[in-house]
């Protein structure tokens, strides 16, 4: 998907959102609300034919900025990788970890459903395979999750949203990185733990009027 195309579907998406006074949270959690840190959905959400995946969650009031409502955590599946490439770092259960998926970035969404931000974490957060900055920006193209089992519009909205700001993740996983190496000077094997006090490592708001107001979409 190309960035105007991305760039369309996002617009698609939101209208339709809009019409239809369904906000982006509405489709994911109940409409009772959500409980704190359980996933939405429950087994999160997979595309059927690349294995991409997401989630969406709430964090308690005082562990999430005021202006949030939630976010996406969005996975490409190691299947999606070269086949025998070595993680960088390895949970602590190595081959029999419960999802053997590597964190491409997190997706801040509003109170009213619109992207706020986006960002990187440590990995221990979503207990990820930890791979490089460079084989996820190699790979970033085929995150795809439009055959989830979940809502349609919320699917397309996730996957154009990663093409359209695929530079801007780039830099943050880059950044994340960076993070790391300091952390690592400075708690040795801890640095990709919560021993190391690290959770968020780099982050960039979302401006989409901006965003989309800069391009050319033909």
């Amino acid at each position: 998907m190309t960035p105007v195309q991305a760039a369309h579907t996002v617009i698609e998406t939101i209208t339709q959102m809009a019409q239809e006074q369904r906000p982006l949270m509405l489709r994911v959690v109940p409409e009772d609300g959500a409980k704190f840190w359980t996933h939405y959905p429950l087994k999160d959400a997979r595309d059927k034919f690349c294995k991409s995946r997401w989630y969406y969650h709430v964090h308690a009031p005082g562990d999430r900025d005021e202006d949030e409502h939630g976010h996406f955590h969005l996975f490409l599946h190691r299947t999606q990788l070269p086949e025998g490439l070595e993680p960088k770092v390895w949970p602590p259960q190595g081959e029999d970890a419960k999802a053997h998926v590597t964190h491409l970035i997190a997706l801040s969404i509003n109170t009213l459903g619109i992207p706020r931000s986006w960002f990187t974490v440590n990995r221990y957060v979503t207990n990820e395979f930890l791979y490089p900055a460079d084989t996820m920006i190699a790979h970033l193209d085929d995150f795809d999750v439009d055959h989830t089992a979940e809502d349609d519009c919320v699917n397309r909205f996730v996957t154009a949203m990663v093409a359209l700001y695929k530079d801007e993740i780039a830099e943050l996983l880059q950044t994340r990185d960076q993070q790391h190496e300091a952390l690592v000077a400075e708690h040795g094997d801890k640095a990709y733990e919560k021993a190391s006090g690290a959770e968020v490592l780099s982050s960039i708001p979302i401006d989409l009027d901006a965003k989309i107001g800069s391009m050319d979409l033909g």
